[in-house]
């Protein structure tokens, strides 16, 4: 189906503030805004080239790529569809949100559609910064990040210690509306039933011995912001019922003080244990419970996201000089990390001590690393043992290794050993259903 891109359908466009594009129900671009070009930093050949090739480099739409594809269910459902993707960036794969929107005309027939593309900037999907990865678990917790980050409900981060639980809260933060407000992050571990309602409620002169001024407390400090509570778990029980009173009426009382005051801040916790379990043996209020879990979001540990290691790893070592030998970074994806990346971090802080030269190698790494090896790759057999023709495993392959990738082309073929050529060769010659 040809459309014609008339005035309505670029006003549609360009009344966008976000990068965004006119799709056909074919896949094709027919047009791009303002914010897209400056993003991307160059312009599709409208009419010719598809949005899965220029996003991600495949040779078809990305529900045959292992990944959602809005367009596919807009098309199903007649709805606007969402989801979360990394796409190709001329600086490197970047994570973003998409949101296709169908446009329809007088008589309610499908003329094109609109895909708006949010960059989110709080997570990189290359190795800059702290918040790193671009694996399947790390990009489905991210999309649940920027799905809760806009509203004022409570987010509840459920991880393992060393995950990045704090990291995630910022990032909820600085993609929130109170993102010019202050983040204040409390460390509930180690408060005594005292200290923790003085730390956070602030306490007037002479509230108690050795009170001698008044002082504010952590949610005066956080108004307009985000207040951040880590391991709340270990929140005293006797506490917990001022803190459910906290997030119910919206007020609080410093110690000592018989004036009430208002607060305003958004909540996002975080804890390593199990509430629910400590729930049904009245070690953690059910009501509190409720009221801080409307938006749960799992942390994924690093043992389930071990494709991202390397990039970590050269998140961590950027700026020192100093990179991973093949052997060492395999013994890294070998190894189950308990301690996750703070443990990650501490091995290479201890191997870039240990060498001298550029590159560490195995014996930098603690010895109970050195005789790990990689396991058994699983990812792109899922046949198991079954004896497969060498195009059929090749085909296979292929699928798998762009999926897993979410970067551009280019960079998967070298990779790969391939140039550009002949990947795009061998990917068009497997291809099953052409898109043209």
């Amino acid at each position: 189906m040809t459309v014609h891109v008339d005035r309505r359908l670029r006003r549609a466009l360009e009344g966008i503030e976000q990068p965004a594009i006119l799709l056909s129900r074919d896949y094709r671009i027919l047009d791009a805004n303002d914010a897209y070009r400056e993003h991307y930093g160059k312009v599709p050949r409208f009419g010719e080239d598809h949005c899965f090739s220029i996003s991600h480099g495949y040779d078809s739409p990305c529900d045959r790529n292992g990944e959602a594809c809005p367009l596919a269910k807009s098309l199903k459902t007649g709805e606007a569809a969402r989801v979360f993707h990394v796409h190709a960036h001329p600086e490197g794969p970047e994570h973003v949100d998409v949101e296709l929107r169908p446009i329809n005309d007088e008589d309610g027939e499908l003329l094109a559609f609109v895909e708006v593309i949010a960059p989110f900037e709080q997570a990189s999907a290359r190795a800059l910064g702290t918040f790193v990865g671009r694996s399947a678990p790390f990009t489905e917790m991210l999309e649940l990040l920027n799905r809760g980050a806009p509203s004022e409900v409570p987010i509840l981060l459920l991880g393992e210690s060393g995950t990045g639980k704090e990291l995630a809260a910022r990032a909820v933060h600085e993609a929130s509306e109170r993102r010019g407000g202050p983040f204040v992050p409390v460390e509930c571990t180690g408060l005594s039933e005292h200290l923790f309602e003085s730390e956070l409620f602030g306490h007037a002169r002479g509230a108690f011995t050795g009170a001698h001024e008044r002082k504010s407390g952590l949610v005066d400090a956080c108004r307009g912001g985000t207040l951040f509570l880590d391991e709340i778990g270990d929140v005293p029980l006797s506490q917990q019922v001022k803190l459910l009173r906290l997030l119910e009426s919206g007020t609080y009382r410093p110690v000592g003080d018989a004036q009430e005051r208002e607060a305003d801040f958004r909540l996002v916790c975080a804890t390593h244990r199990d509430l629910e379990g400590m729930v049904d043996v009245g070690e953690f209020r059910r009501d509190l419970y409720y009221r801080i879990s409307a938006f749960p979001i799992p942390m994924p540990p690093l043992r389930e996201r071990a494709s991202d290691i390397p990039l970590l790893a050269e998140a961590l070592l950027r700026g020192i000089g100093k990179k991973l030998a093949p052997e060492a970074l395999a013994a890294l994806q070998a190894y189950s990390f308990p301690g996750n990346i703070r443990e990650l971090r501490n091995f290479l802080d201890r191997a870039v001590l240990l060498t001298d030269g550029q590159t560490i190698g195995v014996e930098q790494l603690p010895p109970k690393l050195r005789g790990a090896s990689a396991p058994a790759p699983r990812g792109p057999w899922p046949w198991g043992d079954a004896i497969l023709p060498v195009d059929e495993v090749e085909r296979r392959y292929l699928q798998w290794a762009s999926a897993a990738h979410g970067g551009d082309r280019r960079e998967l073929a070298d990779e790969l050993g391939l140039s550009e050529r002949t990947l795009y060769r061998r990917l068009r010659a497997h291809r099953d259903d052409p898109a043209d």
